[in-house]
């Protein structure tokens, strides 16, 4: 029983970081009033460009730093679109991920070849903490890119947070622009600055699920977990300890799908593929109404009938 709670844990933790790396990219863009439905085609073009990268170079290091500028590019094409044009942030969102999809399974058909091996991270092991019982192995025997995944999100957390000038100007862009713009804050730098944020952070989740925990690409293959990643924000009611609880519980969820058959328990694969986003309809459902979305999501800022 203690070595299937481990398994549990250890594939939960696993699945998770993706979904809180790309989430905390996301609450700072929906912070900064602009809502990137694109997360999970950012996520898709990351791992789609990271094992192009690993693959053609032999490294992994190039694969991350690949699937880390792919990530930054749609994010820069979603900033042009719903930052400077003004044009829906839903469905430019939606847009883009449909593009991702047919791009990076057109792409794999022509530059990636089946059976090829694609350079990944092995796990590391924390000496005397990975011997813990149960949450030992969970926690402290990740690859090297999920330890520093994990760092660059409490780094975020505490960059952003009320008591820095990033952190404030977030805050007040999000909530009201234009105030904020008659304060001097150059609005639409700000918010083009956190959605490069967001695709930054996206291609990296991509990134190490990619090279870490599949160690290959395959055809939508992220299969929603940007939309998790979207909907562990609103579940964390905006705040980055909430988004990290929201996040495990539904690595949790995806890892059922392979620990319950496992254990003999005789419910249907369609299911369990079904859970986490059933869990995602709840969370909201039940969350929406207690918590407080920034004033000015999914509002385009204008200054005087001209943009700013």
């Amino acid at each position: 029983m203690t070595d299937t709670l481990t398994d549990l844990l250890v594939a939960s933790i696993a699945l998770a970081i993706p979904v809180l790396v790309a989430a905390s990219g996301e609450l700072v863009g929906e912070r900064s009033g602009v809502l990137t439905m694109s997360v999970e085609g950012m996520m898709l073009t990351g791992a789609f460009a990271a094992v192009v990268g690993a693959t053609a170079s032999g490294s992994a290091l190039t694969g991350v730093a690949c699937g880390a500028l792919a990530g930054l590019l749609v994010g820069l094409l979603q900033a042009v679109l719903s930052v400077w044009l003004r044009a829906d942030q839903i469905v430019t969102g939606l847009a883009i991920n449909a593009l991702a999809l047919a791009g990076t399974t057109f792409g794999a058909r022509l530059v990636l070849e089946r059976g090829t091996a694609v350079p990944g991270f092995a796990r590391l092991e924390v000496p005397l903490l990975a011997d813990i019982p149960v949450l030992g192995p969970a926690l402290f025997r990740q690859t090297g890119l999920g330890y520093a995944l994990v760092a660059v999100v409490v780094v975020l957390a505490v960059l952003t947070t009320r008591r820095t000038g990033w952190g404030l100007a977030l805050d007040a862009v999000g909530e009201d622009a234009t105030s904020a713009d008659r304060s001097g804050i150059p609005v639409l730098r700000v918010r083009s600055a956190a959605v490069l944020v967001v695709g930054l952070l996206a291609g990296l989740a991509g990134t190490q699920l990619a090279l870490s925990e599949v160690r290959t690409f395959t055809d939508n293959m992220t299969a929603g977990v940007g939309y998790l990643a979207v909907v562990a924000v609103i579940a964390g009611s905006w705040r980055p300890i909430g988004v990290a609880v929201a996040a495990v519980v539904f690595g949790l969820a995806q890892a059922l799908q392979f620990t319950l058959p496992a254990l003999g328990v005789d419910v249907p694969f369609a299911l369990l593929v079904m859970l986490p986003y059933v869990l995602a309809l709840l969370a909201v459902a039940g969350l929406v109404s207690h918590s407080r979305p920034p004033s000015g999501l999914t509002t385009s800022f204008v200054r005087q009938g001209r943009l700013a």
